[in-house]
């Protein structure tokens, strides 16, 4: 009968501590500056910037050039956040989707439609929305926060845009009728010192044809210091992360991370061994809380600053999570009512 080993403490106690040393020297390691420029995404003032998602989709129809030109009227410095998807015929257009049936008057997938007959019918990117209610009352709209749904009326109609002369007449080549779909390239064009935040919604092919044209787009501005590109998908993703490690851009050219870069930065700052984290994103963009994980901290701030990362909260449509985010030194607060926004940051003026 052989006899039982008896537990080596000794090798177990130089194992345990030379974990803690190695430990110990990576925790005190500087932290690098994972995006190596001036980052025109982090807040250059004592309040974070206001984010117009989808231009502000409560206010105006989401992903309209009169969406993001209200935004605009509201704050001449604000960064607009949209969703984007190419065409048939290699045109990327703004669209939360990559389906047309949520947001305007046709249906089918983007990819099979051309953009020449989503004008030509042309496609209504004005569909209204209700906030649940089949027939909304003026009082349910406002209790709904949605005073500044000017888009519909108490009935859930759409508004044309030649009701809202002070927008539409602002905006060369649209629509009185409809609100008609809006390009990437247009909204690059119209508002050329406003920094953009890209979302790429296609996944695989059409995915990586997005990026290819959008990355022309920007190129054929000079945007790359003003937009940066991002994905839910995580091989989008890596084409997107792809781009900047094979010096395929300009090197100030701007990313932020799929969930996975998310948690990965999160636990190491945990850790406090976030040095071993290398991504070159620009900017962290997360919601304030996911998988029971409370995102809006103080701590997870600093550390993306010390990176070199601005950190932004989507979607924040509540004034005490605003004012939450403004007090936590956050570097931009993403709202689908930027007029609220606005209010509140006010306030702290």
């Amino acid at each position: 009968m052989k006899e039982k080993k008896k537990f080596n403490w000794r090798k177990f106690a130089i194992i345990i501590t030379s974990i803690l040393v190695v430990y110990s020297v990576i925790a005190v390691f500087p932290r690098q500056q994972n995006y190596k420029y001036d980052n025109p995404l982090l807040k250059h003032g004592r309040l974070p910037d206001l984010i117009a998602h989808r231009g502000g989709a409560d206010e105006f129809p989401g992903n309209t050039l009169e969406a993001f030109y209200n935004a605009y009227s509201i704050d001449r410095n604000v960064i607009f956040e949209t969703d984007v998807s190419i065409t048939k015929d290699g045109v990327v257009i703004l669209c939360h989707d990559e389906r047309l049936d949520g947001t305007t008057n046709v249906t089918g997938e983007i990819k099979d439609w051309l953009y020449t007959d989503l004008l030509s019918n042309p496609a209504d990117g004005g569909k209204p929305v209700n906030f649940g209610y089949d027939n909304p009352t003026e009082d349910q709209v406002l209790k709904e926060g949605a005073s500044i749904e000017i888009y519909t009326d108490y009935n859930g109609k759409a508004v044309k845009p030649k009701d809202l002369p002070n927008v539409t007449n602002s905006l060369e080549g649209r629509d009185s009728e409809v609100y008609l779909v809006t390009t990437l390239e247009e909204l690059i064009k119209t508002f050329p010192n406003n920094k953009i935040s890209v979302e790429i919604k296609q996944s695989g092919e059409w995915g990586e044809k997005a990026i290819a044209e959008c990355v022309k787009i920007i190129d054929k501005y000079d945007a790359f210091d003003r937009v940066n590109l991002a994905s839910f998908h995580p091989g989008i993703f890596s084409k997107i992360q792809k781009l900047k490690n094979t010096g395929t851009v300009p090197e100030d050219y701007m990313y932020s991370p799929a969930i996975t870069g998310v948690i990965a930065f999160y636990a190491l700052s945990l850790l406090q061994i976030d040095n071993l984290y290398f991504d070159k994103i620009a900017v962290l963009q997360i919601p304030m809380e996911e998988y029971g994980f409370n995102l809006a901290t103080k701590n997870l701030i600093n550390k993306a600053h010390e990176h070199n990362i601005a950190v932004q909260y989507w979607t924040i449509d509540d004034a005490h999570d605003m004012r939450t985010l403004i007090e936590l030194s956050c570097d931009g607060i993403m709202t689908d009512r930027p007029t609220l926004l606005k209010q509140v940051l006010d306030e702290y003026r």
